[in-house]
This record gives structure tokens, C-alpha cells and sequence, in this order.
């Protein structure tokens, strides 16, 4: 039997890239066509559908609410599972492989399965926070919760944790003091990566949007969602715009991650 050329997998994994490309491509050519009917080619080019969707009040404020609660999202993920991590590592590391199925349990109920029980909770009663961004703060937080505890903790593996402890107890420090100024400034990187591959996560979330908020709350998905029966080249426009989003935030995730 012959053997494959040397070359065979670039034509392989050009093909491939091609493939995926194709679609991005001829959606980012219908964004900036005047018209596109059954010719190969659009009958011209504009940008007046970008610049429509970047000047429509509407957009900016959902994507502005959708930053908001982003943020507010991971601030708290922040505050809850810095600590967290730090304190399973150092105090009861034998707790770890309990984290990682405690963090998974979200994932094992459908989004759509959790937003109705929400609903019936939340709706009203003593809590009633259904169509506020405050449930999606709270539904948002399970959903990073895997993302953020896996890059924090990988990230703590290649610190010796125990060594700088002991060096700054040694120096005089408290073990929060020691947490402060010595370990977490040594995550920084893997926090970034996290929170940036959070945030790319988090801006296309729908369901939990769409079902506990929806219109009353319009995020950009919810946005994108109701805008689907406009003109098609608005709406490419619009994905165009979430995905070169969603790109930059994940080139800026790994660029931190290295």
C-alpha cells in the first residue's frame, strides 16, 4: 500500500476550514449587500445595515443590559468562587473532586426544565424577581460556575499553594492577608481567561433570557430573537456583529490564558 502524502492533512484541514467559513462568509457578504437575488455576486455593497443596527436605541440599550447583567454575573462568580477554590485547595483539598460534581449539577436539568420551576417559585410570593434582571443574575451565576471553578483550579495546580503560604506565615502574615496579596495576584491570568470566555458564554445565553425575562428585560439575544422577522440583511448584520463580539472576547481569553 502507497503511503499518503506528506501534505495530505493541510488539504484535509483546509477543506475543513473552508467548510466552516463558507457560512460565515456569504453572511457577512448579505449584511453589507444592497441586494442579493439569484445572482452569484450581491448587485452592490453598503454598510448602511451596520450602521442602522448600531444606531437603533433598542439595540444598544439590550446590548447594554446584556453587559450589565454579564457583568454583574461574573462579579459575583468572582466573590464567591475565588474564595472558594482558594480555601478547597489549601484547607480540605480531598473536597475537590466533590466540587467537580457539585458545579456540574446545573447541567444535569435542561435550561427550559429549570426556568419553569423558577417560574413557579419566583412568579410571585414573598421573592417576586420574575422579568427582573435579578433572576438572571442568579440563573447566569450556575451557568459560569463550571467554566470559572475549572480555570481557577487548573490555574492554582501550578501554584505550589503550600510553599507560599507557609513562606508568608513565616513573614508574619494572617492566612487572608497571605490569599490577598500572594495567591490570587498569582490566578490572575486564569481569572482573566475565565471571565472573558464567561463573558463570550453569557452574551449568547437565550433561554433562561427568553423565559424568565423576556421582552421586559429585552437582552441580545431576546433582541435578536424578536427581530427575526426584519430584513434579513439587518439581522446578518446582527449576527455579524455577536460573532466578531464573541471572537475578539475569545482570542482575549486565550491571550490571558498563556
Amino acid at each position: 500500500m502507497h503511503d499518503l502524502k506528506p501534505g495530505w492533512p493541510r488539504w484535509v484541514l483546509g477543506a475543513l476550514v473552508a467548510t466552516l467559513l463558507l457560512p460565515l462568509l456569504a453572511t457577512f457578504l448579505y449584511s453589507i449587500s444592497t441586494r442579493w437575488g439569484a445572482t452569484l455576486l450581491p448587485d452592490g455593497f453598503t454598510l448602511d445595515w451596520y450602521l442602522k443596527l448600531w444606531g437603533d436605541p433598542r439595540f444598544l440599550a439590550a446590548f447594554g443590559r446584556s453587559l450589565l447583567v454579564c457583568f454583574a454575573t461574573l462579579l459575583l462568580g468572582t466573590l464567591v468562587l475565588v474564595p472558594t477554590v482558594l480555601v478547597v485547595a489549601y484547607y480540605f483539598p480531598k473536597l475537590d473532586p466533590w466540587m467537580n460534581l457539585l458545579i456540574l449539577l446545573p447541567f444535569a436539568v435542561p435550561p427550559v426544565v429549570s426556568s419553569v420551576g423558577l417560574l413557579q417559585i419566583y412568579a410571585d410570593g414573598a421573592l417576586p424577581i420574575i422579568g427582573t434582571p435579578w433572576i438572571l443574575i442568579g440563573t447566569w451565576f450556575t451557568v459560569v460556575l463550571p467554566f470559572m471553578y475549572r480555570a481557577l483550579a487548573n490555574s492554582l495546580q501550578g501554584v505550589p499553594l503550600r510553599d507560599l503560604m507557609d513562606a508568608a506565615h513565616l513573614l508574619g502574615a494572617s492566612s487572608g492577608r497571605a490569599f490577598l496579596l500572594v495567591v490570587i495576584p498569582c490566578l490572575r491570568k486564569g481569572l482573566l481567561a475565565a471571565l472573558f470566555l464567561s463573558l463570550s458564554f453569557l452574551l449568547g445565553e437565550f433561554v433562561f433570557a427568553n423565559m424568565l425575562v423576556g421582552t421586559r428585560y429585552e437582552t441580545l439575544q431576546v433582541y435578536l430573537y424578536n427581530m427575526r422577522s426584519t430584513s434579513g440583511h439587518f439581522t446578518s448584520a446582527l449576527v455579524m456583529s455577536y460573532f466578531l463580539l464573541t471572537l475578539l472576547l475569545t482570542w482575549a481569553a486565550n491571550r490571558f490564558h498563556r
